[in-house]
């Protein structure tokens, strides 16, 4: 069966990777989008319908007949449900259900957006436990098991994404940076480590490319970064595109808990998972694991791969930095080292919106 798509359900659409994502979807109207919102009056998601191609339904990936509704009359899906809003043990049900029903409504291809599987990739040491990346990397191994007997009914990929570049200039993020006495710092525990950081409009790139190469991606874990970004060059090569001083301070983790995330450290990864839950990680731990997968070397790409399928992709976090920084001019925000200052920083991620108190 060709497994080529034409009109897409789409969860996790205003998030911060939906959003890119649908954008090269709906690019040159090969596609149409459908995409789930728990409000599609909210300003995302009406720039998202202003595109063209594109339209909403309101309400809540956990239900089922709202996931019925969305996926009726597509073809395609892309699923990338926010393990922030549900925690670990939540976003596995749900995303096994979303599987079964949209091969169930005649779905024909279905990207689901993945995490790395980071504590099988630390050889099971409990030290890279990490419950918003773990939740999805055990998914994605199911779903490209199931697509090894459901293949010829419905074809499945994976999109491993990672921590986002803009993560790294934005607010409320595990490495946002500070400025100190004039000086852009980050204070992270990575030793010398570094962080697959992957490019937000790439995203776009990749998982639209996933949808035009159906029949050759079906059962591909297609796993992008720009580079492994090396905190001490990420900090060089800020100083050299804005022309300001920047430096990264390795911290240890109990420095680390003990600055601005302190007020999050107890609190559920999660925030509709319940703390009191022996299953539910705190945010300490899931972000302690976090940090020692990249201190650590766990998780590796293949950059020649992404080199052959995105021949024009950013490749360095001096290139990104550059790129961003002229964006933000042309779009009136200014450069990079206006916009970091903290009067002016603003969030990344689509969870500061929704928790609406103050984290993350």
């Amino acid at each position: 069966m060709a497994l080529s798509t034409s009109q897409i359900f789409v969860i996790g659409g205003t998030g911060a990777q939906g959003l890119p994502v649908i954008k090269a979807l709906v690019a040159d109207e090969k596609y149409s989008v459908r995409f789930l919102s728990r409000d599609p009056d909210s300003q995302r998601a009406k720039s998202l319908q202003a595109l063209g191609n594109v339209t909403s339904l309101k309400g809540t990936f956990a239900d089922e007949a709202v996931l019925r509704e969305g996926f009726r009359g597509c073809d395609g899906a892309f699923v990338n449900i926010d393990g922030f809003n549900t925690g670990e043990k939540t976003e596995m049900y749900w995303a096994i259900r979303c599987y079964e029903i949209a091969l169930e409504e005649g779905v024909r291809f279905f990207v689901y957006g993945n995490l790395d599987y980071a504590i099988k990739k630390g050889g099971y040491d409990s030290k890279f436990r990490v419950g918003h990346y773990d939740g999805k990397g055990r998914i994605g191994e199911w779903i490209l098991f199931q697509n090894q007997a459901n293949g010829g009914r419905m074809g499945a990929a994976l999109f491993t994404s990672g921590p986002y570049m803009e993560m790294a200039i934005s607010a409320r993020t595990p490495m946002s940076p500070t400025v100190e006495d004039g000086v852009v710092t980050w204070r992270v525990p990575l030793g010398s480590g570094a962080v697959p950081h992957v490019a937000l409009d790439d995203c776009g790139f990749y998982v639209r490319w996933l949808f035009d190469n159906a029949d050759s991606a079906n059962g591909m874990n297609l796993e992008v970064a720009i580079e492994h970004v090396d905190y001490q060059n990420l900090a060089a090569a800020f100083e050299k595109v804005t022309g300001h001083p920047a430096r990264y301070i390795d911290t240890d983790i109990s420095s680390y808990w003990n600055g601005p995330l302190k007020v999050a450290a107890g609190l559920s990864a999660g925030y509709n998972a319940d703390i009191a839950d022996k299953s539910t990680m705190s945010f300490r731990d899931n972000f302690t694991g976090f940090w020692n997968v990249w201190k650590h070397g766990v998780v590796q790409r293949d950059y020649e791969l992404l080199d052959r399928i995105h021949p024009q992709r950013v490749r360095s976090v001096e290139d990104w930095l550059k790129r961003e920084d002229q964006r933000g001019r042309e779009l009136g925000k200014g450069g990079l080292w206006e916009r970091i200052q903290p009067e002016n920083i603003t969030p990344i991620l689509k969870l500061s919106e929704d928790r609406g108190r103050g984290i993350l």
